[in-house]
């Protein structure tokens, strides 16, 4: 080996050895964050839905069959019990979304996210099994993935993956409604995940891996400097674009949920255009993780039908109008409206289903 290839080499091995080294970083920061705020929490609460058929009460209508009318003092106590529930994931999400940013190189994403086959997008589906967070807590990484030149595919099943699939929401849904609930829920949520989020590609344009994958990472304004600096920068603009739109929206929808989530008549609340309500007041509407599940519950109690119940199992968790604006600058707008499209659609689908079946 001549003296100049041997000290070329130096820098490619010094400049791995980091690349490595801030990967596994970044691992053991995802893996105590996720055991601190999702899985020793979700482990003790699966013993909870055990014993007890109840993870609590309805974060939308406490115990009553309707919302509270819409009024500032409503909009503050729904903004209140959701976020003194999401914080700890919604900080996490902001942290590991800007971390993926500096901390794990573009080619190793690139490679096995960035090409818009189903390939990708399986493998980023599957990857979002572990982070069981709701939409607004996962759209963070969503947009430090889309920051990495990550496919349009790849970053919404990771998005979508994360609520729709989450392995504690479909325990204590067995536990509290039945199986037919989470096997109905496993079916769509595969459904959406893989499937919406593949054929979303179809609409995001050119969908080109941009630069020679295998080829070293070139230096760039984005990538030099100082890493606390560039995390720190990172993590500013998501702050910026998220947080503000965040809180505005649930707010807004916390007072508006009497009137997206109305008190129906016994015989409407058990047809099509109760099926079609809630489609969409699920499909716009914010809740923490598996809230769902005690959000049916109640709904069923007080005599909404199946249908009504088969809508909510469907969009409820999968989107939100917080979590799509939150997204909605890392995405093309048509990849977002067919995305709103589809989940609406399947929740009504899944209302007619539901009718049948549960």
């Amino acid at each position: 080996m001549s003296p100049a290839t041997s000290s070329s080499s130096v820098p490619q091995k010094s400049g791995d050895f980091k690349a490595v080294a801030l990967a596994v970083i970044f691992l053991v920061i995802a893996i105590a964050g996720l055991t601190y705020v999702k899985w020793w929490p979700y482990y003790h609460k699966a013993f909870k839905a055990a014993a007890e058929h109840s993870i609590g009460s309805s974060i939308l209508t406490g115990k009553e069959a309707a919302a509270p009318a819409p009024s500032l003092q409503a909009a503050l106590d729904y903004a209140a019990a959701y976020f003194k529930s999401v914080w700890k994931a919604a900080v996490l999400g902001i942290l590991l979304g800007s971390l993926v940013q500096v901390f794990i190189p573009s080619q190793w994403l690139l490679r096995v996210l960035g090409k818009a086959s189903f390939k990708s997008t399986a493998l980023a589906g599957l990857a979002s099994l572990p982070g069981m967070m709701c939409s607004c807590c996962a759209a963070p990484i969503a947009v430090g993935l889309r920051k990495k030149n990550v496919s349009v595919g790849a970053a919404l099943a990771f998005w979508i993956g994360n609520p729709v699939l989450n392995p504690a929401t479909l325990i204590f849904m067995t536990f509290v409604l039945s199986w037919k609930f989470t096997l109905m829920r496993i079916v769509f949520g595969i459904a959406i995940t893989f499937g919406i989020s593949y054929f979303a590609n179809k609409f995001a344009g050119d969908t080109a891996v941009p630069g020679a994958i295998a080829e070293p990472e070139k230096p760039s304004a984005e990538n030099e400097g100082p890493l606390l600096l560039r995390w720190i920068a990172a993590a500013g603009k998501m702050l910026f674009a998220v947080v503000p739109a965040y809180i505005v929206t649930v707010l807004l929808l916390g007072a508006a949920r009497a009137w997206m989530f109305p008190s129906l008549g016994a015989g409407v609340a058990s047809g099509i255009l109760a099926v079609i309500i809630f489609a969409i007041a699920g499909t716009l509407f914010v809740i923490p993780t598996a809230a769902e599940i005690p959000i049916i519950g109640t709904f069923l109690s007080f005599g909404f039908g199946t249908g009504v119940a088969g809508a909510l199992l469907v969009t409820l968790p999968t989107i939100s109008l917080p979590s799509l604006l939150m997204v909605y600058r890392s995405f093309p707008r048509r990849v977002l409206a067919f995305v709103f499209l589809s989940v609406l659609a399947a929740g009504i689908l899944g209302g007619i289903v539901g009718s049948l079946v549960l």
